[in-house]
């Protein structure tokens, strides 16, 4: 280990375990942020806060419910519009970047909502992160759809799914994204060394999840997330993560619960470790941020004054934006304490 983050219309390492908190001046929440875990050019900071563990035991993740065949996802035959039923008992969490692999084409879900109990079929906003297909693959169904196991790495393409109109820049954000998989990984190996001879392909698909989940990422990728994946492990107050990538603040969510936060961490992992195998060799790395430089992001970017406000079913979704970030920050009435996600993108 090493030394160590439109609705319905929708090597080896070392972990040094440097704790560092601090309040943090976000709204009325006494959260505190210790940190950082790093492995390689990823540096993880865990956000704690002190909320009533509100959420905990009723809210399922997509990725449970779909696992459970508890959530049906239908293709429409529209790109950005697809149909989704819940047809349990429980309410279902859905969040901004979530993935679904099959139907007719892998689509990404655009915003964060609440699927009610027995919901009925709902429409729900989509953008499509697979270019070409419009068939069946493989053995998959065409009519609906397999799984929801990933959610978008990179930055630039989670500011793009944000934006109800940037299917093209969507599209095009994948394209980048696979291409720089594909030159990391065929240039290094899952250490991080010179990649042995004939190493595997990458997946000649356009779909973004077919990347992500390609034999040669995920074995580049194990190291990152078997040194990071147990760094919230005994604690209970966690509630959210930010991180760095060669230095440089990167992304951050934060939850309601620690409950909740626990259900979504190692799709989050994935995705931040997936980004920074992509940018391993691309920048010069810099110093890693300390606690008070992300404390400082993340309380301008709450202070901030919303820019714009939607609401999705019983969530609202605001959107505030900081010289030095953007926040999409999900209300829930229903929830103690009112919010029920931050997503934090740094500029």
């Amino acid at each position: 280990m090493s030394n160590m983050s439109n609705g319905f219309r929708p090597c080896i390492s070392l972990l040094t375990f440097a704790l560092l908190a601090a309040p943090l001046g976000v709204a009325a929440d006494d959260l505190r942020i210790s940190g950082p875990f790093t492995h390689d050019n990823l540096s993880v900071f865990l956000i704690h806060g002190t909320r009533p563990d509100a959420a905990k035991g009723k809210l399922l993740t997509l990725h449970e419910a779909m696992d459970a065949k508890k959530v049906v996802v239908y293709e429409t035959g529209t790109v950005n519009e697809l149909s989704i039923e819940n047809q349990s008992s429980q309410d279902v969490y859905i969040q901004s970047g979530d993935i679904v692999k099959g139907g007719r084409q892998d689509r990404v879900l655009t915003t964060d909502l609440i699927l009610p109990a027995h919901s009925g079929k709902l429409p729900i906003s989509s953008f499509c992160v697979e270019q070409g297909r419009w068939t069946r693959r493989g053995n998959e169904s065409a009519e609906q759809f397999g799984t929801s196991d990933k959610v978008v790495a990179f930055k630039q393409l989670k500011m793009a799914v944000h934006d109800p109109n940037a299917q093209v820049q969507v599209w095009n954000e994948v394209a980048n994204a696979r291409q720089s998989l594909a030159e990391t990984v065929t240039v290094t190996g899952a250490a991080g060394g010179a990649m042995a001879p004939n190493p595997p392909a990458m997946p000649r698909s356009t779909s973004m999840q077919m990347a992500l989940e390609s034999k040669p990422v995920v074995d580049a990728t194990a190291a990152y997330i078997k040194d990071l994946a147990k760094i919230i492990d005994g604690q209970n107050d966690v509630v959210g993560f930010v991180y760095a990538i060669n230095g440089a603040l990167n992304s951050g969510d934060v939850y309601a619960s620690n409950d909740l936060f626990r259900r979504m961490w190692p799709m989050l992992l994935q995705s931040s470790s997936t980004e920074a195998l992509a940018e391993r060799a691309k920048t010069a790395r810099t110093a890693i941020p300390d606690v008070a430089t992300v404390k400082s992001v993340l309380a301008d970017a709450d202070r901030a004054r919303e820019s714009s406000k939607q609401t999705n079913g019983r969530l609202s979704i605001t959107r505030k934006e900081s010289p030095k970030a953007l926040l999409f920050e999900t209300a829930d009435p229903n929830q103690a304490g009112d919010w029920i996600h931050k997503s934090y993108l740094v500029k």
